[in-house]
């Protein structure tokens, strides 16, 4: 009677064992397979929440089969603990795996109400926009000038909100006294800096902010980030340019910056600059001239005068020679890598041929044509 006790007690631990190993199985493959969501979403999660919580919310929206696989699976994988607070995209038929990933992983939220705060050439604004989860696109909801005294509610809404972004964006260009003058207005950061950092020192770029950051810290990492761009390109710089030092090539790019009207005409700008220092010629460059009048300080917003072409300015291009004392804007990665590694051209002459491009010349002959043309297209334009 024993022995056929211990083969039925043994047959039922084999079975057991067998059963159990099947539903691990079961239960790996259900974590790993594709999940049961029909369509992206948005999941927040709240700071202090844990996975349990997550499970709940996503069990409700549909998004997984089983929480309790869920949990037993993101501790398996050691990452409970690893959960971060934010808003997160859950893409279609997401695996209960790939979800722990997406809310472990860290790193800005790819989900959500997301505040940015552009800085450009002529005015500030502040955009308020939302990821669609379907369309994986953004959704503006608001536009406007921080300056307006009567702000949109929906921007008071998402600033209450404790999983909105923020973003400061700089347009290439801007000055620093641009920038400096916009981040104090913005409420989200706390102005603390009263001195206009030197101009061209600023990449303009795309930076994540925190609500209640200083724009002194803010400001930093816009010159750190500039300063290892222009380290990059200075170290990869063309042979034999007419510029001695990274802050000539500064000083050169943020002209470039201001004289191209399109993108791909970068190149050949820098060509004629660098090929009139070659000359010995001198730049005689309106941006520079504006420059000397404006000391960067807001938009000129009119066209200049010939009394100002020929006034004593250290930035006047048409009546110093060489390069100015400094930078006139805050150039791009592209200007500064075009001021360092120019297109090979002849060209000494550029001039607007209303396509918002430039006409280029080698000579003064075809340089005086290209003036005709732009004239004609200018007395059109008043008609």
């Amino acid at each position: 009677m024993w022995r056929h006790i211990a083969a039925n007690t043994l047959t039922f631990l084999i079975v057991a064992l067998f059963l159990m190993v099947g539903a691990i199985s079961w239960g790996a493959k259900q974590y790993r397979d594709p999940g049961p969501l029909a369509q992206a979403m948005c999941l927040r999660v709240q700071g202090g929440s844990n996975m349990s919580a997550v499970a709940a919310q996503l069990a409700e929206k549909g998004a997984v089969s089983s929480p309790a696989i869920f949990r037993i699976g993101a501790d398996y994988q050691e990452k409970s603990s690893l959960l971060k607070a934010g808003s997160f995209r859950v893409p279609e038929a997401a695996s209960m795996q790939e979800i722990v990933d997406i809310v472990t992983r860290g790193g800005r939220n790819t989900c959500g109400t997301e505040v940015i705060y552009r800085i450009g050439i002529n005015a500030a604004d502040i955009q308020v926009r939302e990821l669609n989860p379907v369309s994986n696109d953004y959704e503006e909801l608001v536009r406007f000038d921080p300056k307006e005294e009567n702000i949109p509610d929906a921007y008071g809404t998402v600033r209450a909100a404790t999983d909105t972004t923020y973003r400061v964006t700089l347009a290439e260009g801007v000055t620093s006294w641009q920038v400096l003058n916009a981040l104090g207005g913005f409420d989200v950061l706390e102005a603390n800096v009263n001195e206009i950092p030197a101009e061209g020192t600023l990449a303009p770029d795309s930076y994540d902010i925190h609500s209640g950051e200083r724009v002194s810290d803010v400001l930093a990492r816009m010159q750190d980030r500039q300063t290892a761009i222009l380290a990059e390109a200075w170290e990869n710089r063309a042979d034999d340019l007419p510029i001695t030092t990274p802050q000539e090539a500064l000083i050169l790019a943020s002209i470039v910056e201001k004289e191209t009207g399109v993108p791909s005409e970068r190149g050949e700008v820098a060509s004629v600059f660098v090929n009139r220092l070659n000359r010995g010629m001198r730049l005689q460059t309106d941006p520079t001239v504006i420059y000397g009048i404006t000391q960067g300080e807001g938009v000129l917003g009119r066209g200049l005068r010939q009394s100002e072409l020929r006034g004593q300015t250290p930035w006047n291009t048409y009546v110093i020679p060489g390069l100015p004392p400094t930078p006139i804007a805050n150039p791009g990665r592209a200007s500064i890598e075009a001021a360092l590694n120019p297109d090979s051209t002849d060209y000494i002459f550029f001039v607007a041929d209303g396509s918002g491009g430039h006409a280029f010349a080698t000579n003064l002959d075809d340089h005086n044509r290209n003036v005709a043309r732009w004239r004609e297209v200018e007395a059109e334009r008043a008609q």
